[in-house]
């Protein structure tokens, strides 16, 4: 008999992901083709994350090492939101937002030192 711990490299909704993969692919090249990429910066231990246009979205910052540590907030921004990061390490953002009459998905790793 086998056991094995679970692998953070495995996921778990994998299904669902493919389900979406159009409706999140539609969503990322509207970020590409109206240039919205928001303005992300890490400061000290600060995530700050600024819209060219009011947004309202969900923001879900992914520790790659360590689902646990797995945070999510929802946002209605007309200027910039920040968020402090707890933990060193690398850690990838998924904004998920509306604007106007359109959704955008953006995706970004960064390395919190």
């Amino acid at each position: 008999m086998f056991t094995s711990k679970t692998d953070a490299l495995v996921d778990n909704d994998y299904y669902e992901k493919g389900i979406n993969y159009d409706s999140d692919y539609s969503k990322k090249e509207n970020v590409k083709r109206e240039h919205a990429e928001p303005k992300t910066v890490l400061l000290n231990d600060s995530l700050i994350v600024t819209f060219s246009k009011p947004a309202t979205g969900e923001l879900k910052l992914i520790r790659t090492a360590d689902k646990r540590l797995d945070k999510s907030f929802v946002f209605t921004s007309s200027e910039e939101i920040k968020y402090v990061i707890s933990k060193k390490g690398l850690w990838k953002i998924r904004l998920t937002w509306q604007s106007g009459d359109k959704s955008y998905l953006y995706e970004k790793e960064v390395l919190l030192q």
